[in-house]
């Protein structure tokens, strides 16, 4: 087979594109098009390895066939200046024997001297910012709002109480649920009960020393005026 470049596979999008967000593994996918009626080996490569992770990075895309290849980029701890990323993608494809397979597959293959016909395309990686929710209301209305920020929460649900299905059952625990209530309400009237008699204690208690106070006062007074 003579050594020759054209295109090989179809791949979309032309571009990977990364909805970048801090500390937080993004993935995007490749969808990869045989046009043709041969095997077509593939290989990804990229210019930095470590902060990407390509599954699968090599494979064989049969006649008239497709294939998915997911790039997932690390979490990050910082953004770069001005979003500005200057990572690179290369994916190479060669047409091989239908025996090939991507286990067998070697860089070799992918070079002008193997003799096979090979093809490269270089893919730049673009971040974008994350997608934000819409609001229902724009315009005055969301202005008036304020600002709203919309948060991902990661406070476990707690667990939806069960309804016994079983009428008996059901039944029986509004009854309890009722007795439950009811000993409540009882003891907050004892409490309150208790509160309000000693408070109407301290009152006779005052009442007593008054009016052995002005007894005392009038005993006093008459006994000077029978002297006079």
């Amino acid at each position: 087979m003579s050594s020759e470049s054209r295109e090989l596979l179809g791949i979309d999008p032309n571009e990977l594109r990364f909805a970048f967000e801090l500390k937080k593994q993004i993935s995007c996918s490749l969808h990869l098009t045989n046009r043709t009626d041969q095997y077509i080996a593939f290989k990804v490569k990229t210019t930095s390895p470590k902060k990407y992770c390509v599954r699968p990075n090599n494979g064989i895309v049969a006649p008239r066939s497709t294939f998915d290849v997911l790039v997932t980029m690390q979490a990050q701890r910082e953004a770069p200046p001005d979003m500005q990323c200057r990572d690179k993608f290369l994916v190479q494809s060669a047409v091989v024997s239908q025996d090939i397979s991507p286990k067998d597959i070697n860089g070799d293959m992918f070079t002008k001297e193997s003799g096979n016909v090979v093809d490269e395309v270089k893919l730049q990686v673009v971040y974008a910012p994350p997608s934000k929710p819409t609001s229902v209301n724009e315009g005055s209305d969301q202005e008036s709002l304020g600002s709203w920020s919309y948060q991902e929460t990661t406070r476990e649900l707690a667990e939806p109480e069960t309804i016994p299905s079983d009428p008996l059952a059901l039944i029986l625990k509004l009854m309890k649920e009722e007795k439950n209530f009811a000993v409540q309400e009882n003891n907050k009237l004892r409490e309150e009960l208790r509160l309000l008699r000693r408070e109407i204690s301290r009152q006779n208690v005052g009442f007593s020393l008054l009016f052995v106070l002005v007894a005392a006062i009038l005993g006093i007074l008459l006994g000077f005026f029978m002297k006079r």
